[in-house]
């Protein structure tokens, strides 16, 4: 219980410091403070999706953590598919899988990591609506399911146009 609130705490110090725009104390980073950050980062939510941004958009900050940011963005898949840019989404992706993978915690955080990719990416997609929703949601839809079930992601053109068609038929028997 004590381990669960003292998460908690630490997770809120490093929400209301990133919130907030301010650099963490210079000190030694310890493992635990390194996962409860990355957990912060990680969650398939606003104030997660924003917290991560804030502290990418201010990468010094966070520098005693020694965070890879490093990205190839949507990997071999198109990074804006159609249009919808998903390039974001992509990098927080990353941010997860090979930050965890560094600190040898991977394997039991990828289903969430791979979630908050999809709340992302589902993200993106409601500042649309109608046909380009559907296909928005549908091409989300299937940058998910490739990256959980093959942990990388590779999208095909070919997929990408499925989608569209599907989206677009689906639009049609609606009207």
């Amino acid at each position: 219980m004590v381990s669960t609130v003292r998460r908690a705490l630490v997770m809120l110090a490093l929400s209301l410091g990133t919130v907030l725009g301010l650099a963490l104390p210079a000190q030694a980073v310890t493992l635990e403070q390194k996962l409860a950050a990355l957990s912060a980062f990680s969650q398939p939510t606003t104030t997660s999706a924003d917290a991560w941004l804030s502290a990418w958009q201010n990468q010094g900050a966070w520098a005693d953590y020694a965070f890879n940011w490093s990205t190839d963005l949507c990997s071999s898949s198109p990074d804006q598919p159609l249009g919808y840019d998903f390039r974001m989404p992509c990098r927080r992706h990353d941010f997860g899988y090979r930050n965890y993978k560094s600190v040898n915690q991977f394997p039991a955080n990828k289903s969430r990591i791979d979630d908050a990719f999809y709340f992302d990416m589902k993200r993106v997609c409601a500042r649309y609506s109608g046909v380009s929703k559907s296909t928005c949601d549908g091409l989300a839809w299937t940058y998910y399911q490739a990256v959980k079930q093959f942990g990388s992601l590779v999208v095909t053109e070919e997929q990408i146009q499925e989608v569209k068609q599907q989206a677009e038929l689906n639009a049609a028997q609606n009207a």
